[in-house]
C-alpha cells in the first residue's frame, strides 16, 4: 500500500518534469532563429553605413562624357599576296615521285678564320632578268609550290616567316626589319582615295553626287625585271683560295612617269641570303633543254650561272659612290664594273708564278 502511494506521488512530479522539458526543447529553436536572425540585420545596418560614407568620401569625380566621334569601321584591305595563290594537284602530276626535293638542304659554307681572310672586298651586282641567260628568272609555271617566278618565291618566303625582308631605304646592311604589312604595301602601294560617282543617289549622274572610293593597284610579278646582288670575295691564305660568299637579295622595282619614261630604279627590300638558302634549295630552276636535269636555285646562285654587271665595290671606292654616280656613259659604266672584275682576278693571279 505504501508503494502503491508513493508511485502516484511521482507520477505527477514526472509529468511535470517532462512538460517542463518539452516547452524548453519547443522554445529554443525560436529564440535561436530570433537571435541569428537579428545577428544579420543589426551588424549589417551598422556596417553598412560608415562603408558608404567611405566610399563616397574617397570615391572620384565622375568621368567627362566621352564626346569624341566613334572611330569609322577599318576598311578591308586587298591581301597584297593574293596574286600567289595556287591549287595543288590532287592527284600526282609527274610521271615521278618527286620527294627528293622536299628533304634537298644547302651545304654548309667552309669556315674561314679571320685571321687568314687577308684579301676581302665586297660588290654589288644587278641582274636583268631580261637577258637570255638569265631568262629562268621570269619562268611562269605553276606547280604544287606555287608559281615559279623567282619573284613570288621571295615573297613566299616573306609572308611565311621563312626569311625576315629588311629595309632597303634606310640600308643594305640588314638593320630595320620590315612587317609583313609593309612588304605588302612596298609591292603594290598604297590605296588611293578618288572621288566617283555615287549611282545610288544619282542614277543619271546628273546631279553631280560624289563619294569617295578606295582604288588599289595589283602587283604584277612580271614588273620586276631586276635584282640587286650584294656579295664579299675573300681571299683564304689558308687554303690558298679565293671565295665569293653572296650576302643579300634585293628585287628592283621600276618608277616610270605618265608616258613610260623611266624615272629610276631602287630596291624593295633586302634579304639576308644565308637565310634563304634553305628555301631556294627546295625550289627547281626551269632548264630549257632538259626538263628532267635541273639544279635548284640555291646552286644557280653558287655555281654563279647567271650574268650580272657591277654597280658599286669597295675597290678605289672611298666616297661610297655607284659607278652611274661618277660615270654618267652607260657604256663607260659597263667597263668600269668590268674593270673592277679583272682587279679582283689579277690579284689571284699575281700571287702564283708560273
Amino acid at each position: 500500500m505504501k508503494k502503491l502511494l508513493n508511485s502516484l506521488l511521482l507520477f505527477p512530479a514526472l509529468v511535470i518534469v517532462f512538460t517542463v522539458d518539452v516547452n524548453a526543447q519547443t522554445k529554443k529553436p525560436v529564440a535561436k532563429k530570433t537571435t541569428t536572425k537579428s545577428k544579420k540585420t543589426t551588424p549589417a545596418k551598422a556596417n553598412t553605413a560608415p562603408v558608404q560614407v567611405a566610399d563616397a568620401a574617397l570615391m572620384a569625380p565622375p568621368p567627362a562624357a566621352d564626346t569624341a566621334k566613334p572611330a569609322a569601321p577599318a576598311v578591308p584591305v586587298k591581301d597584297p599576296f593574293a596574286f600567289d595563290s595556287v591549287k595543288v594537284s590532287l592527284r600526282n602530276d609527274a610521271s615521278i615521285e618527286r620527294n627528293l626535293v622536299k628533304a634537298r638542304t644547302p651545304l654548309a659554307y667552309e669556315n674561314i678564320r679571320e685571321d687568314d681572310a687577308w684579301y676581302r672586298h665586297k660588290v654589288w651586282r644587278e641582274i636583268d632578268i631580261r637577258e637570255k641567260m638569265n631568262l629562268p628568272f621570269r619562268y611562269k609555271a605553276e606547280e604544287d609550290n606555287g608559281n615559279q617566278r623567282f619573284i613570288n618565291i621571295l615573297l613566299r618566303a616573306v609572308k611565311n616567316a621563312d626569311v625576315t625582308a629588311f629595309d632597303a631605304n634606310v640600308d643594305d646592311r640588314f638593320t630595320t626589319p620590315l612587317p609583313i604589312a609593309k612588304v605588302g604595301e612596298l609591292i603594290t602601294g598604297r590605296c588611293d582615295s578618288v572621288q566617283v560617282i555615287d549611282w545610288s543617289k544619282d542614277p543619271d549622274g546628273t546631279k553631280g553626287i560624289f563619294k569617295d572610293s578606295l582604288v588599289c593597284r595589283d602587283f604584277n610579278p612580271d614588273d620586276i625585271i631586276k635584282y640587286r646582288v650584294k656579295e664579299e670575295w675573300v681571299f683564304d691564305k689558308e687554303s690558298s683560295r679565293l671565295y665569293v660568299r653572296i650576302l643579300g637579295l634585293a628585287p628592283m622595282k621600276t618608277y616610270l612617269d605618265e608616258a613610260g619614261n623611266l624615272l629610276g630604279e631602287s630596291p624593295i627590300f633586302w634579304i639576308y641570303y644565308p637565310d634563304l638558302r634553305a628555301t631556294l634549295a627546295k625550289y627547281d630552276v626551269y632548264n630549257t633543254k632538259n626538263f628532267g636535269g635541273k639544279m635548284s636555285w640555291e646552286e644557280l646562285f653558287e655555281t654563279r650561272y647567271f650574268d650580272s654587271k657591277i654597280v658599286k665595290s669597295t675597290i678605289d671606292n672611298p666616297y661610297d659612290l655607284f659607278i652611274k654616280q661618277y660615270v654618267k656613259d652607260n657604256i663607260l659604266q659597263l667597263l668600269e664594273g668590268e674593270n673592277i672584275k679583272n682587279k679582283i682576278f689579277n690579284f689571284e693571279q699575281d700571287l702564283w708564278s708560273y
